[in-house]
């Protein structure tokens, strides 16, 4: 992978930051340099780590750029969080700058964003989607195990394509180690429903692991179209 890619998930909470580092992992283990851009990190005071250090630490602190634009400390959607402050709301033109600069010196830059692709930014519902449309970068979507992923995953997907923005595919967050019955059926059903690749599967509590062995595994999760080693899941 190369360029601008923005992460989305198809859900909050659904481990899109684990994915994001599993992505850099793999650009890193390529020889890629790569940066991760954060828009708006909510919930968090000044000072606490964040997820573009969470994302730095399983791939590399030492390999990967990290920028976080704003901050605001209710655990929140962007512009609610923002307005309940009193703050400023994160600006897209200023991501989509800031995007483009780590660009000029990183082979992969990684935006990602705050919970799903329609959360808003600011007052006027500008959000990922409208950033991955100005870079004209592909979104690739996180999306979660179990039962309510199909129609998540569906109205991301049609978002995406009303929006006529590119889709990476689909990664899986969280697998659990012994998946149920629709975990099991919606690796089959997820690419039916949406019409988009599944293009690998992270496991459950892959965060937890030592940062060396994360990166050593990140590529047996991920398929080559994004970096990876593995078979599409199935």
């Amino acid at each position: 992978m190369r360029g601008v890619v923005c992460v989305s998930g198809a859900g909050t909470e659904i481990g899109k930051t684990v994915t994001t580092a599993a992505v850099a992992a793999c650009a890193v283990g390529a020889g890629r340099s790569v940066a991760v851009l954060k828009p708006a990190q909510t919930g968090l005071a000044p000072g606490e780590p964040g997820d573009v250090a969470e994302v730095r630490r399983l791939a590399g602190e030492d390999r990967v750029t990290g920028a976080e634009l704003v901050r605001y400390p209710d655990p929140l959607a962007p512009e609610t969080a923002a307005r309940r402050a009193g703050l400023p709301y994160p600006s897209v033109h200023r991501i989509v700058e800031e995007a483009e600069k780590l660009a000029a010196s990183h082979d992969l830059v990684l935006v990602e964003g705050a919970g799903g692709l329609l959360v808003r930014f600011d007052a006027e519902g500008a959000g990922l989607a409208d950033v991955a449309r100005l870079l004209a970068a592909p979104v690739l979507v996180v999306v979660q195990a179990g039962l309510g992923t199909l129609n998540t995953a569906a109205l991301t997907a049609e978002a995406l394509r009303a929006r006529r923005v590119e889709c990476a595919g689909m990664v899986i967050g969280s697998m659990p180690a012994a998946p149920g019955l629709a975990e099991r059926c919606n690796v089959t059903d997820l690419p039916r429903c949406t019409g988009l690749p599944l293009q690998g599967a992270v496991p459950e509590g892959a965060g937890s692991l030592e940062p060396a062995a994360f990166r050593r595994q990140a590529p047996t999760w991920l398929t080559p179209a994004l970096g990876g080693a593995a078979a599409p899941p199935s």
